[in-house]
């Protein structure tokens, strides 16, 4: 009988190895008492654009340090990199603009003000070289042309947009948080062309793709992670995540799935293949880190926090009070498999 659970000892072992060793490595502090929502990186520039308050700091990944600070992103939520022309664009949420930067010098290059109210997460599609950016209150979606950076139209969605991937063939997938579906648009025509149920997923937040497999995965306010077949709509599996998601992103090379959850963990997902997937570790993180952003080249994970004061009693102004953030606390976390 011994030998018998030493071996299977072994094989679990051997089973997760790949992520038993996932840990945050190390906190690259960055000034700054505001909130933040949405981080990207510039894998080809090695820079970490974080959105944080009313602006968007830059972070050379090879120092950690903060090279630049790019002012008048009021209301900032994400940013999308595009190496190919050398820009970032930058949605801001309260001034209903999208502030467009070149790569390399952050000089502005313009600042294009969208119809769209409350501009949130944005997606930069080389494939049909336009940027959708997603409104949260006026529930659609503004597209501009990446080239001339001008708006070229407006596709409502009936409900709340979330984040967004691409499957760099024609096709954007975006989470409709309040109505929980995913949408499917035409790069080309800018028409919906599919809708999606993902019940028993509720109020899905961030998305992923395995572009290899056609598999989504979308994360959801009730601790679940959704794999969809990109191609149908077919429900593959529900598995289990932490409470507080927002965030979720996927390493192509290991097959692996990061869910980030504010309540301080990373939840990863295995993907054997098209059809198998299952919960292989729970990575303990820090309280309010939700989002997260993958080095394509290291492989690194990135999150954003900070500390937490006591919250306040919920008023009738404000039902739903935050806790304040602990002045000099906000971090960016850093997440790595160590056996490597």
């Amino acid at each position: 009988m011994k030998k018998i659970i030493t071996t299977l000892l072994i094989i679990a072992s051997i089973t997760n190895g790949l992520s038993q060793d996932y840990k945050v490595s190390k906190k690259i502090n960055v000034e700054g008492n505001e909130g933040w929502d949405y981080l990207s990186v510039d894998d080809v520039n090695q820079h970490l654009f974080l959105s944080h308050g009313s602006v968007v700091n830059v972070i050379d990944l090879k120092s950690d340090k903060t090279i630049t600070t790019i002012l008048d992103t009021k209301g900032v939520h994400g940013i999308a990199i595009a190496n190919d022309l050398n820009k970032a664009f930058i949605s801001n949420g309260k001034d209903n603009s999208i502030t467009v930067i070149n790569l390399k010098t952050f000089e502005l290059i313009e600042k294009v003000k969208i119809s769209g109210v409350n501009p949130d997460a944005i997606l930069y599609d080389k494939f049909s070289a336009k940027v959708f950016v997603y409104n949260g209150k006026s529930k659609d979606a503004t597209v501009l042309d990446a080239n001339t950076n001008q708006v070229i139209k407006t596709i409502a969605f009936g409900g709340k947009p979330e984040f967004s991937v691409t499957n760099n063939k024609g096709l954007v997938y975006v989470n409709i948080e309040d109505k929980n579906e995913i949408k499917t648009i035409n790069t080309a025509t800018l028409e919906v062309i599919n809708t999606w149920s993902i019940a028993p997923g509720d109020e899905p937040s961030g998305l992923a793709i395995d572009t290899d497999t056609n598999r989504l995965f979308s994360v959801c306010g009730n601790k679940l992670m959704i794999v969809v077949d990109a191609l149908n709509g077919k429900i593959i599996k529900t598995l289990p995540i932490g409470d507080g998601c927002d965030g979720v992103t996927f390493d192509a090379k290991n097959k692996l799935v990061f869910s980030s959850n504010g309540e301080g963990t990373i939840t990863v997902i295995k993907e054997d293949n098209a059809s198998t997937f299952s919960v292989l570790e729970t990575i303990k993180t820090q309280k309010g880190a939700r989002t997260i952003a993958i080095d394509k080249i290291t492989n690194q994970l990135y999150l954003p926090t900070a500390e937490f004061g006591a919250k306040p009693q919920p008023t009738t102004e404000n039902p739903r009070p935050r806790a304040s953030i602990v002045p000099n606390s906000f971090v960016v976390l850093v997440v790595q498999n160590h056996k490597k």
